[in-house]
């Protein structure tokens, strides 16, 4: 008799659901990993072709693939509720954590206690953006030509400060062309590769006829549509209607509407246009702080994009959008400001998507256009890292008649060693920027 798990209830569901929001660290690898081998493995709510079959969906969206892969699960359990929730619960408890620790970094993080951990996390913030390049070259750059176009995506952005979408659009471009060109190059683009055990039942089965609500029906993805663009219209609308156009909340509804939208390849490239917009244009935070919220984010569980609820709140506090009176309140309405329409976009991805994707249960294949964005993502990401690595490296700027440049030595050392333990030994990100934070306190405390 073959042993067929129960379908799990709406409460079993959304106590899952939070329960992953809060421990799921770790970056989009673990985060991944951690969903297969408690929902295919443990729970046996989804089984492991039909896992593959959503996450392979989640990888060609722009947006965080973990919190949509979370959203798709939760959708085919339990309609459009159970996405919902899947998804507001991955993203809920990092933004409340992070809107504490960005209260507790703009009212105390002038304190030497402070300021010393955020010294040694730092340089580990580089060795991580570093180790993030690697991972992602290592598994991408398997061609020449790939090879050209993320050595040209990084000078069109160190040299040129070219815009990050027309960089993207370049990348497809070159994908598109050497797709035609060199097909087997640009058919390179990266799988996630997950171990395969004995198959074993599953709720939602290999051979589990798609659920009725997720059956193609174009009257109901046109009627969600219309839904999720009056969410976003009314959103902004009340907004600009409130506070006007030109209000920093207005103009970071508008411009994280558009960051939303080009998040290919995770966080760490999209980062360089929040840079881009968040410090240069609006200037809503500092550089240094920008680095900052990028080492909180690292702390914290949930997709890192969730670094943004950080530039919103700071952005909040230092435009003193209520006045002087109310800066917490000001940081925490735009840090929700901020989350709400950088996520609006994957919720409707997912719940109009799905349906078409589930169509089929054939493995979807990346694309050479998406091949050579993800190449370009690599030369983007380290220039991000050349950022960080000067402004923490040199936070004076270059000194001549210093001995290298008058570099801050701590901070190069501190670097230097998280950059080996993380990818000499393999040692978690957690674990390593504790160390590093403990390192940034002992010397402080020693000057």
């Amino acid at each position: 008799m073959i042993d067929v798990p129960r379908p799990p209830t709406r409460g079993e569901a959304f106590r899952y659901w939070l329960r992953l929001g809060c421990i799921s660290f770790g970056g989009p690898a673990g985060q991944i990993a951690l969903m297969h081998r408690e929902l295919v493995d443990e729970k046996r709510w989804i089984s492991e072709k039909r896992f593959l079959h959503a996450l392979n969906f989640c990888m060609v969206l722009p947006g965080p693939e973990a919190q949509q892969l979370a959203t798709y699960i939760g959708w085919l359990l339990h309609r459009t509720w159970g996405g919902i929730v899947a998804g507001a619960l991955f993203v809920l408890p990092s933004l409340v954590l992070l809107v504490a620790l960005s209260w507790l970094y703009m009212a105390y993080g002038d304190l030497p206690v402070v300021s010393g951990i955020l010294h040694g996390v730092k340089p580990a913030v580089v060795a991580i953006v570093l180790q993030a390049a690697w991972r992602i070259g290592s598994r991408t750059l398997k061609h020449p030509a790939l090879w050209v176009i993320a050595m040209l995506a990084f000078v069109a952005i160190f040299a040129f400060s070219l815009p990050f979408p027309l960089i993207v659009l370049g990348a497809a471009c070159a994908g598109y062309v050497g797709g035609r060109v060199a097909p087997t190059a640009f058919a390179l683009g990266g799988k996630h590769a997950l171990a395969k055990g004995e198959h074993a039942s599953a709720v939602i089965d290999d051979d589990t006829p798609t659920p009725e609500h997720a059956l193609l029906r174009w009257p109901r993805l046109a009627a969600i549509t219309i839904v999720f663009v009056a969410l976003w219209s009314l959103g902004l609308g009340l907004i600009v209607a409130t506070v006007g156009w030109q209000s920093p909340l207005s103009q970071m509804g508008w411009f994280f509407t558009k960051a939303a939208l080009l998040t290919f390849g995770g966080a760490y490239a999209v980062l360089p246009y929040v840079y881009q917009g968040a410090v240069e244009n609006f200037g809503w935070l500092t550089a240094a702080q920008m680095i900052d919220g990028l080492a909180l984010g690292e702390t914290t569980p949930g997709p890192l994009i969730m670094v943004v609820a950080f530039v919103g709140f700071v952005g909040g506090w230092t435009k003193q959008i209520f006045g002087p009176e109310m800066l917490p309140v000001a940081g925490i309405v735009a840090a929700s400001v901020v989350t709400y329409f950088t996520f609006l976009p994957s919720f409707f991805f997912i719940l109009v998507g799905g349906p078409i994707i589930e169509t089929t249960h054939g493995q979807l294949r990346f694309t050479a256009p998406l091949t050579g964005i993800t190449a370009a993502v690599v030369g983007v990401i380290v220039n991000l890292a050349t950022f960080f690595a000067w402004h923490v490296f040199w936070p004076r700027g270059w000194q001549s008649a210093q001995l290298i440049g008058g570099a801050d030595f701590a901070a190069l050392a501190i670097g230097v060693a998280a950059a080996i333990a993380l990818l000499r030994f393999k040692i978690g990100v957690i674990r390593v920027i504790f160390a590093c934070a403990a390192a940034g306190w002992l010397l402080s405390a020693m000057r």
